[in-house]
């Protein structure tokens, strides 16, 4: 959307992709990479969603902002969007840095981008576009621009209807008729709720309906026109949007609200990412990657065609590159390169495979099991995380039923069992 022409103005955005803090509510899949870097779907990684929005939506100039364990991720980056020599586009990492102004890392979202403003201030944008790197929806972001300057705001933050158990994760807003909003309230109390509960004549307008859902949540998507997001930087030392910015704001800026109706899910903990994850294995799935309209672009790579033999399968996404023999698999996401053996029997399972190929009847260091599950093992409810090394007739399958526990080769975490990266379990094995 750089200078096209709404209404009676010229538009250009910049985006800035908030690369995340330390992740630790997804820990261990952020032991080694950051939130954003983490695998989706078995071959996508989370950053792919926000960056294939903008493209979708045509936008085309797009800051990645990372902090923590931003290896993969820059990688990833690097490999993945390249624009051609005749484009004006680009997405370009950000990393933290030490600068005369600051050694400190970034302090919150509003501080991530306030140490970025140069970019933005070298630009021509009119307004600026900032994400999270750390949801599943699909969203075109040209209708929130035409919303946004349809109602004059100087700010618009996405939110959608959540229910009263899910409200206190998020922050709550309360909205007027015109969707101007009123009051912001980061992660209120389940006891503060109640006052917050969204006027229903309000959604009806707008096409709301879900009483199981009264409050509006953020959703971490925040519109600005430029020069208010300056001065906001500039007049405080605030440091996170939700927090501080945004509240202290409402008061005395045009903050409005755009609602979004989609399938939007924060995966933020190890809950979510297992459950989003395992939704897209359904029938029923809520959010399809075979939208050829708007699709969620990744890493190209060459694989070989999977190659399924004598198995059952039932309810299963299964990448490129993987070799399954003799095996029974039951709503489970399976990653590119895995590997899958004789009598193997997987039921609810994030498998994310692996980084690369061992020579067929090769043995790992000191001795270890083959990259891949292990002939006769069985696995339930469970995240295993790349290049793992699973033994003959293992069972990971948490028969004590504990929601948590943490050993060098396990944790279970709400109940669901992560073999992190690299781990590696002997035959016999069971947790």
């Amino acid at each position: 959307m750089t200078g096209r022409d709404l209404g009676d103005r010229q538009t250009d955005v910049v985006v800035l992709v908030l690369g995340g803090g330390r992740g630790t509510r997804l820990y261990p899949l952020t032991r080694y990479r950051s939130k954003p870097a983490v695998p989706l779907a078995g071959k996508y990684r989370l950053i792919d969603v926000p960056i294939s929005n903008c493209i979708n939506s045509g936008l085309r100039k797009i800051y990645v902002v990372t902090q923590f364990n931003s290896a993969s991720l820059n990688r990833h980056i690097g490999d993945t969007y390249k624009f051609d020599a005749f484009s004006r586009g680009f997405v370009e990492i950000l990393a933290a840095e030490q600068t005369l102004e600051t050694e400190q890392w970034y302090q919150g979202t509003a501080d991530a981008v306030r140490r970025n403003l140069h970019h933005i201030l070298d630009d021509t944008a009119t307004h600026v576009l900032v994400l999270s790197g750390d949801a599943l929806y699909r969203m075109d972001y040209r209708s929130l621009l035409a919303q946004h300057m349809a109602d004059g705001a100087e700010v618009t933050v996405c939110c959608k209807l959540v229910t009263e158990q899910e409200a206190p994760s998020f922050g709550i807003v309360r909205i007027n008729a015109s969707r101007r909003i009123e009051s912001f309230h980061e992660k209120p109390a389940p006891e503060c709720l109640p006052p917050l509960v969204a006027d229903p004549d309000v959604l009806r307008e707008a096409g709301l309906r879900d009483p199981t859902k009264p409050f509006l949540a953020s959703m971490g998507i925040y519109l600005f026109n430029r020069e208010v997001l300056l001065e906001m930087l500039r007049s405080s030392t605030a440091e996170d949007f939700s927090k501080q910015v945004i509240p202290g704001a409402t008061g005395t800026h045009r903050i409005h609200a755009y609602l979004y109706d989609g399938y939007w899910v924060d995966i933020g903990t190890i809950r979510s990412f297992f459950q989003a994850n395992l939704q897209l294995a359904a029938e029923d799935k809520q959010f399809d990657f075979y939208d050829t309209e708007r699709p969620i672009f990744t890493r190209s790579r060459v694989l070989p065609s999977s190659e399924i033999i004598d198995s059952h399968l039932d309810r299963a996404l299964i990448t490129e590159g993987c070799l399954v023999t003799r095996a029974r698999i039951a709503n489970c996401v399976i990653g590119i390169r895995s590997i899958i053996r004789d009598g193997a029997d997987l039921e609810n399972v994030v498998l994310m495979g692996a980084d690369f190929y061992e020579p067929a009847g090769a043995i790992g260091p000191d001795g270890a099991p083959p990259v891949g599950i292990g002939p006769g093992t069985i696995v339930r409810n469970a995240i295993i995380d790349k290049n793992a090394r699973i033994g003959r007739n293992c069972r990971i399958v948490n028969e004590a039923g504990l929601r948590d526990l943490e050993t060098p080769s396990a944790l279970i975490r709400d109940g669901i069992t992560i073999i992190p990266k690299g781990a590696v379990l002997p035959d016999n094995t069971v947790i």
